[in-house]
């Protein structure tokens, strides 16, 4: 069984994707793309931080985009590194003014939440809800950044990728408690400092 705090030997080199489970549901979720062959493509670590190049830029900005396409998905933190994408989604609920309480005790932040939609009065509702799905949202991430990355090396000369861009998979980990999420967190802004023990370091 998986488990439910995020270990980055695990989770950064295996989708834990549960058979059967809706992951569209409302909750934090942290997923991991990786470029084809692991080609490094948007900048280098310098003394311990990621700068960017013009395509890693590129990568960043349609990242900002994600939550004006999908107006049910916030984005939390990210990172870019020279050859992956690390980012954490929240899939939030739009309808009935919904509210995401615990479904027990514990601070639950992800897909556990249980939502409680409100009606204009106030009173807790109890109704099926639609959401974008994290596939949906990550083709969408992939398609947009491998668009106008084929542009930019026709246009601006930038360096042709392989194959494709990105791998044809992802990897993702529901977020399912406050503990997990603050791992993730630190994860991420340790990422680039901890470049050359990264699985996917190359030189």
């Amino acid at each position: 069984m998986p488990t439910n705090e995020y270990d980055p030997k695990i989770h950064h080199r295996h989708s834990i994707r549960l058979r059967g489970y809706d992951y569209s549901k409302v909750g934090y979720y942290f997923i991991t793309i990786c470029t084809h062959y692991c080609q490094p493509a948007f900048g280098n670590i310098e003394k311990g931080f990621m700068v960017l190049n013009n395509a890693g830029n590129m990568i960043e900005r349609w990242w900002k985009e994600v939550s004006c396409k999908f107006p049910n998905v916030q984005t939390d933190l990210y990172v870019i590194m020279p050859n992956h994408f690390h980012g954490i989604i929240n899939i939030i609920d739009t309808k009935l003014n919904a509210i995401a309480r615990p479904n027990t005790k514990d601070k639950l932040v992800g897909a556990d939440l249980r939502v409680c939609p409100e009606n204009k009065n106030g009173e807790h509702i109890d109704s099926p809800l639609q959401h974008t799905p994290i596939s949906k949202i990550v083709q969408w991430y992939k398609t947009m950044t491998t668009n106008e990355y084929i542009r930019n090396v026709k246009q601006n000369d930038w360096k042709p990728f392989k194959g494709t861009l990105w791998q044809r998979n992802y990897y993702e980990h529901i977020i399912r408690n406050e503990i997990s999420l603050g791992q993730i967190r630190e994860y991420i802004l340790k990422n680039p400092s901890n470049w050359e023990d990264d699985e996917l370091f190359q030189k």
